[in-house]
C-alpha cells in the first residue's frame, strides 16, 4: 500500500513535517510525497534518508517532484 502525501504549495517545515508522520505511521509500505520546490525536495529526502528509507525523486517538470520513499 502507498501513503500519499501531497505537500504542493506548502512551505517548510510543512513538507517535512507531514513526509516525517507519513514515513512514521508507513508499517514498511511506500511513501509518495509531491513537493513543489527544491528546497522542500532536498529537506524531504534528508529526513526519509535519515530514517532509513531509500527515496527515488522522479521530475514531474514545472519544479514539482514525486518523492518515492521505501526501505
Amino acid at each position: 500500500m502507498t501513503i500519499q502525501v501531497d505537500a504542493s504549495g506548502l512551505s517548510c517545515p510543512q513538507p517535512v513535517l507531514l513526509t516525517r508522520n507519513a514515513l512514521r505511521s508507513a508499517d514498511g509500505d511506500t511513501v509518495s510525497v509531491l513537493v513543489d520546490s527544491g528546497t522542500s525536495r532536498d529537506n524531504c529526502c534528508r529526513v526519509a534518508q535519515k530514517a532509513g528509507w531509500s527515496v527515488v525523486v522522479n521530475d514531474q517538470g514545472q519544479g514539482r517532484y514525486e518523492l518515492v520513499m521505501t526501505r
